[in-house]
């Protein structure tokens, strides 16, 4: 694992945790953040092309005695705003998201309490725009994890829904993990690379619980009880690690104490839920 003190910075080693926390998690608090059409065939390998999905933009604080952590961080919503950057960057097609009015990140984290000066690191799951945009919110010295293979590949500029300005603004203390990696106690990113090159979704160990974020590694449970692939990968090739990752999920979900939650379920009741401990 190596960290970048700016988006210019040489790497270099880190041990242990990326986040200076002390204990283990004490809840976890689900954030929905937007929606976005989704036709059924992208979120599910041979799903319907013609049947849409209003699915959620979802996020995840995780909560300790002397801190938080944000997992993923949904939509710039001041470029959402702006008519001009909104269909430059975010319309493509019949995809065009929906937020709420405000800020809806900044709002439901006020709304539970928790101070941005409190704020120990991040988590990224992969670099599209509905899931970094929250990084402007991000002091300096705030670790952000990322996969080493997510960021090479985004260097390529290959990546068209992501906004490279979200997680290469100088400044961003951005934290490359090759594989599975300790994000704080009781808190890991797990390697389950398909959907782009190097995807991570989340496992949070909670009271008597642990969840699983699997990220756009399972936008539905139906994913996950095929076990099936996400419809839509960054590379052709990456097919065959798609579905690697969401076989890898399927047993983490059938693990007793485990449950894997789908990131765009619009079904899913976690969700919906405010605060799980």
């Amino acid at each position: 694992m190596s960290r970048f003190v700016s988006a210019l910075a040489r790497p270099r080693p880190v041990d242990g945790p990326v986040a200076d926390l002390d204990g283990m998690p004490l809840r976890m608090h689900p954030l929905v953040l937007g929606w976005e059409p989704i036709p059924e065939s992208l979120s599910l390998h041979g799903g319907s092309a013609s049947t849409f999905l209003l699915e959620p933009v979802t996020a995840a604080v995780v909560v300790y005695a002397d801190g938080w952590v944000l997992l993923d961080s949904g939509f710039d919503v001041d470029a959402l705003a702006d008519p001009a950057i909104r269909r430059a960057r975010f319309v493509h097609g019949s995809y065009n998201p929906v937020v709420p009015p405000g800020d809806p990140l900044l709002e439901q984290v006020a709304a539970l309490g928790l101070s941005w000066r409190d704020l120990r690191a991040v988590g990224i799951s992969h670099v599209h725009f509905d899931h970094t945009g929250g990084l402007r919110l991000v002091a300096p010295g705030i670790p952000v994890l990322l996969q080493r293979a997510e960021w090479e590949y985004a260097a390529t500029g290959a990546v068209v829904a992501a906004n490279p300005s979200e997680f290469r603004r100088s400044g961003l203390d951005v934290v490359l993990a090759e594989g599975d990696t300790e994000l704080a106690p009781g808190l890991w990113a797990l390697d389950t690379a398909g959907h782009t090159p190097g995807h991570q979704s989340f496992a949070v160990s909670l009271p008597g619980q642990r969840i699983v974020l699997a990220c756009d590694a399972a936008d539905l449970h139906v994913n996950v009880t095929g076990p099936t692939r996400c419809g839509s990968t960054e590379r052709p090739e990456d097919a065959a690690a798609a579905q690697r990752a969401i076989e890898r999920l399927a047993e983490l979900d059938a693990a007793e104490g485990t449950t894997v939650w789908p990131a765009h379920d619009p079904d899913w009741p976690g969700w919906r839920e405010h605060t799980v401990a």
